[in-house]
């Protein structure tokens, strides 16, 4: 192998005879492909369901995650979200933190059951692909091998609904003290498909911010790899956390916590959610407000995706 003085030498001598040698390029980065969204909720400007997402649209986003149930109607979301060019391509269950499938009572069982199933018609009806769930809760009360057995069951009856409506369902990481590595997420998965044909109707919803706290994001992509079906996109800084308290951590700007985002962009190339031909969804969940707000919250996440 040459050295340096070697290297420049050579390409003196060819230069000097009309040959040039090629120069060593920087790696080039995959062509990305994500579409950036925002949560229903971070829309801050607008007194109309037409002007909120014609904002949301100037802003820099094509979609957007709304909750249900909801006092919200669908149909009228639907058209207001179509004429702005905003496509609504996730459905919060709204139910699942006040009704969790864990629940020990039968009757608020099936309460929650209610609540998943009309989760996933809505999303139906607004032409989303998959909806959120929080899977269960787990504390003094509640115990983990409940949660995990009754939270299965739970989404397993809810698999013929899933399939009638083509809506996929979309596990969250949230601090529910349940659920706490990639490895047990990629074995909880497997069992709530266990049985199914076809592709998979359960997968993950990973959010970025959530997992910082007790762990590193791009080790979880690694893991889920083609699980992942959402991303939820938001920082953490640890220092904030040990100096201020545990929730101020969430009180950072986009690429200024310990995210880690050029790591993070590494795992979701290599998993090919981030380069997909159809484009995969990334959703902002940070503190939202006016059309300049979430303008600035568009460019932070460009500057992500493109590291």
């Amino acid at each position: 192998m040459l050295n340096r003085r070697e290297f420049i030498a050579t390409s003196a001598a060819l230069a000097a005879a009309g040959v040039v040698l090629a120069q060593p390029q920087p790696e080039s980065k995959p062509k990305r492909t994500l579409k950036k969204a925002v949560m229903f909720g971070m829309i801050g400007e607008g007194s109309t369901l037409a002007e909120k997402f014609k904002v949301l649209k100037d802003s820099g986003f094509d979609g957007v995650e709304a909750d249900s149930p909801t006092d919200l109607n669908i149909d009228d979301m639907r058209t207001a979200a179509d004429k702005a060019g905003i496509t609504i391509h996730g459905m919060v269950n709204s139910k699942h933190w006040s009704i969790p499938l864990n629940v020990p009572d039968e009757k608020a069982r099936a309460e929650a059951d209610k609540a998943l199933a009309t989760c996933l018609r809505d999303a139906k009806k607004a032409g989303s692909s998959s909806i959120l769930l929080v899977p269960g809760v787990v504390n003094e009360r509640l115990a983990y091998d409940d949660c995990w057995k009754l939270s299965i069951a739970a989404i397993k009856r809810a698999l013929p609904v899933a399939k009638e409506t083509g809506v996929k369902i979309a596990v969250e990481n949230v601090w529910n003290a349940f659920i706490m590595s990639p490895m047990e997420a990629a074995r909880y998965l497997d069992e709530c498909n266990q049985g199914q044909s076809g592709d998979p109707m359960v997968g993950w919803h990973f959010d970025i911010g959530n997992v910082i706290n007790y762990g590193w994001p791009e080790q979880w992509i690694n893991v889920l790899g083609k699980r992942v079906l959402k991303l939820h996109i938001k920082d953490f800084s640890r220092k904030k956390r040990n100096d201020l308290g545990l929730w101020k951590g969430f009180e950072v700007e986009l690429g200024e916590g310990d995210a880690g985002w050029p790591r993070v962009m590494a795992a979701l190339d290599a998993c090919a959610y981030s380069t997909a031909t159809t484009p995969n969804w990334a959703t902002a969940e940070v503190g939202g407000g006016d059309a300049k707000r979430l303008k600035q919250i568009s460019a932070q996440m460009d500057k992500l995706f493109a590291m």
